[in-house]
């Protein structure tokens, strides 16, 4: 836990300090008991902020730490870690300057920000980038891949991108039917344009 104001206590599976609520994970509630005992901290910390850990290595000391605004947007803003130069239509892996140690059960996902087209005039080429909790090795840094639709220049800690955590889905069954029961909408592009 980090220093700071207020008495450390120790809520279920958390330890919380009572006067900013920084909680940090100190249980993996693997069995029944530990998940119930993780449901009430939860509930017991209605008034407070519910935290994961992310554990974050740093290309440089150049590179803008990663800041998570509440209240504004659940998104987090990444940076180029990088000066790149692009010509209309070049391709470029760029360097985001962060490697990161999911928490257990998640995975991120990376997506341009609004104006990264509007800025930069890139695009990102796999639409949104995956990344699973094992990708977490001391090597496995974080890229962007991009191509450019125009000449245009990105400089060192430009933010170009945002990225999100989210659970895995839960596994899952198909079952195979010879017709589907729901109603018809009328196929792709049924909807029209107006």
């Amino acid at each position: 836990m980090s220093e700071g104001k207020g008495k450390p206590a120790r809520i279920g599976l958390y330890e919380a300090k009572t006067e900013n609520w920084h909680i940090t994970r100190f249980g993996t509630g693997k069995n029944r008991k530990q998940k119930n005992e993780k449901q009430k901290s939860r509930e017991r910390l209605k008034t407070g902020v519910y935290m994961e850990q992310i554990k974050i290595q740093y290309l440089d000391d150049e590179i803008k730490r990663l800041t998570y605004i509440d209240g504004k947007s659940d998104w987090i803003d990444l940076r180029a870690a990088e000066e790149v130069t692009l010509k209309k239509g070049e391709f470029r892996m760029i360097h985001l300057g962060v490697a990161m140690q999911l928490p257990k059960g998640y995975e991120a996902h990376i997506v341009p920000r609004s104006s990264t087209f509007k800025n930069f005039g890139i695009i990102q080429v796999n639409h949104m980038g995956v990344v699973d909790e094992t990708y977490a090795g001391p090597n496995d840094w974080w890229r962007m891949p991009v191509l450019a639709v125009r000449d245009t220049e990105i400089h060192k800690n430009d933010r170009i991108c945002q990225f999100r955590i989210m659970e895995h889905q839960p596994q899952i069954q198909f079952e195979e039917c010879e017709q589907l029961e729901a109603p018809d909408r009328g196929g792709f592009g049924s909807t029209g344009m107006s």
